[in-house]
């Protein structure tokens, strides 16, 4: 694009109109942020994120470029919001289903196996509990809300605040130009898009502690642990075909709630902080677009990936309008959606 832009417009102020804000921020453009909601909060689907930035373990069902773009997520957080934990992730099984650990191994990289006394190295609370494992060293995570504050706050610092104020999608009336970033309310717009239910627990087990994320893998339900400090963990996620977004299941709670016991009998004591269900914004590859339609853009569908994807996203975005380079996962007069 690279043309003299004013009154640009970032409508939402999830993880995804947080990060474009952010990147236009530091390259001198001026813009608006808008959130009917008024900013993070349980209202967002990114508040509750897992906040793992772990490309090479997405990518064992994931496409190529979510591995790729993924890598840049960890740096971008800790310039821009200072909360990256570099412990790596670590991806287990109980005994009964080591074969779904050769699996997992066979279609990810950047990860070396570790037995059992390497294991209690890292994680001392594991010690015994499992016996094989695969660690990926370069992985990181996040507290996301801690991390959607900061970029909040860090352009509030620079005169731009979320101002509380509804946008008629549909009405056509909006002056300048527009960046819509509203996630699963954009489907009014974006009819290829779709919802994807997940649903999350957050405990508080003082008596455990972990550094880093646990994937524990399960042929039927597999989760991740991953630790928020001072005893607390959020525990996810589920991953349902439905843009219904405010009912855990019963199901989902037990099959959450067990693995974690059968990962460590400690869970079985935990004080239950929360459960929440939301809906991921999702087009039919589960690969994010940024999309000129109708005369405005849209930055949608990153799926299960915001934290991963949005800072590389946003980095394609402000690109595009401030140097012409058109992004990678652009989509241009797509009116066919």
């Amino acid at each position: 694009m690279a043309e003299a832009l004013s009154d640009v417009t970032i409508v939402g102020a999830g993880v995804a109109g947080l990060c474009v804000a952010t990147e236009l921020a530091a390259r001198g453009v001026s813009l608006r942020l808008l959130d009917v909601g008024g900013g993070p909060g349980a209202q967002s689907c990114s508040w509750w994120a897992g906040g793992m930035l772990a490309p090479f373990c997405e990518a064992e069902t994931a496409e190529e470029p979510v591995r790729r773009l993924g890598k840049e997520s960890a740096n971008w957080w800790e310039r821009h919001a200072g909360c990256v934990s570099r412990e790596g992730s670590l991806v287990v099984t109980l005994a009964r289903d080591r074969r779904e650990l050769d699996r997992f191994a066979r279609r990810t990289e950047g990860h070396r196996p570790l037995g059992q006394d390497e294991i209690g190295q890292l994680e001392p609370d594991l010690e015994g509990r499992v016996t094989d494992a695969l660690f990926f060293a370069q992985e990181a995570h996040l507290d996301p809300r801690a991390a959607l504050v900061a970029l909040r706050d860090g352009l509030a610092r620079q005169g731009i605040p979320i101002e509380r104020e509804f946008f008629d999608a549909a009405s056509g009336q909006a002056q300048g130009f527009v960046i819509d970033c509203r996630g699963f309310a954009a489907r009014d717009q974006l009819r290829d898009l779709r919802g994807v239910k997940g649903e999350m627990v957050m405990l508080r087990s003082p008596d455990l502690v972990l550094r880093r994320p646990i994937r524990l893998l399960h042929p039927r339900h597999p989760l991740y642990i991953v630790p928020r400090g001072e005893g607390a963990f959020m525990l996810g996620a589920t991953q349902i075909e439905s843009g219904e977004r405010n009912r855990v299941s019963v199901r989902s709670l037990m099959e959450l709630l067990s693995a974690a016991f059968a990962l460590h009998p400690a869970f079985g004591e935990a004080e239950v902080l929360e459960t929440a269900a939301d809906v991921r914004p999702a087009f039919p590859d589960n690969l994010p677009r940024i999309r000129r339609q109708g005369g405005r853009i849209y930055v949608n569908g990153l799926f299960r990936h915001g934290f991963l994807l949005a800072p590389a996203v946003a980095r394609q975005l402000a690109d595009w309008i401030t140097t012409g380079e058109k992004p990678e996962v652009m989509e241009e007069n797509d009116d066919a959606h």
